[in-house]
């Protein structure tokens, strides 16, 4: 199908009702299956294209997954998580944010307030699903204060997610000189001046757990020694009664080992139930 024809089919299928999306989901995914004719070229509002990954599972559910600071979507858990929400029947897409893997976008530009407003470019092409978000670290961040101002999340999980943004920054990266420096001396990750202050003006994300109320899933390892725990125990006080805090003992930041199958298990069930 050459381009022109798939564009104008992609602007046909976006006006029928719902009802007739569904069926023609379900009865002709053979022809829907290429990402491309799913959704698209997605772009932000700067007109930078996020690179994105869809499995796909059946019906209206689908789980939008965001990295977290020098990641990508193609973090070996995150692809994990992916795959078992497909095999669930749960529609999954993951992305990496402006100026991160192979989206458009400088590294340099890459801060919390930049990649909230992704996120919502990345909702706005699901026209129709039901969705949930899962962000991992600063992704977890991110999921927060887009939840904050964004009701089409209507179910949340934060996978060590980042709440205090100022005390990480200087924790991690308070020996390198802004814009002269690099994150963990990667090389390909420059420390801006944009990210720190953007990362000292949210200061914290905790009291915006006040602000909405859908069901949340904090997911913890015991050994994360790059956003302590303490971080979901400071938000969990804050958030509303449909959030729920799980600990994995011996699980470290990035789900290392063992701990990747413990948390697809555990976040793929408890997303079956609540989305």
């Amino acid at each position: 199908m050459n381009s022109h024809l798939t564009e104008d089919f992609l602007a046909c299928f976006r006006q029928l009702p719902q009802d007739v999306k569904e069926k023609a989901r379900k009865n002709y995914r053979y022809f829907l299956e290429p990402k491309k004719l799913m959704f698209g070229e997605i772009r932000n509002g700067h007109g930078e294209r996020l690179d994105y990954s869809f499995h796909e599972g059946e019906g209206d559910r689908i789980v939008v997954i965001g990295h977290g600071v020098t990641g990508n979507k193609d973090r070996p858990a995150l692809v994990a998580l992916a795959e078992g929400l497909a095999a669930a029947g749960i529609s999954a897409l993951r992305f990496s944010f402006s100026g991160n893997g192979d989206s458009d976008g400088a590294f340099a530009d890459s801060t919390i307030t930049k990649e909230v407003a992704d996120l919502g470019n990345i909702i706005d092409a699901l026209d129709g699903y039901n969705v949930c978000y899962v962000g991992h670290s600063m992704g977890g961040a991110v999921g927060v204060l887009r939840a904050t101002a964004d009701e089409r999340i209507q179910v949340l999980v934060s996978l060590a997610g980042m709440v205090h943004t100022k005390a990480f920054a200087e924790r991690e990266f308070g020996d390198a000189t802004p814009d002269e420096g690099f994150m963990w001396d990667e090389p390909d990750c420059p420390l801006s001046q944009t990210y720190v202050d953007d990362m000292a003006t949210i200061d914290s994300v905790a009291r915006n757990a006040s602000k909405f109320a859908v069901p949340w899933l904090l997911v913890h390892g015991t050994e994360d020694d790059i956003v302590p725990i303490e971080d979901s125990h400071d938000i969990l006080q804050y958030a509303n009664e449909e959030t729920e805090l799980l600990e994995l003992p011996g699980v470290d930041h990035v789900f290392s080992d063992d701990g990747t199958p413990i948390m697809v298990e555990k976040v793929v069930a408890w997303i079956n139930q609540k989305l």
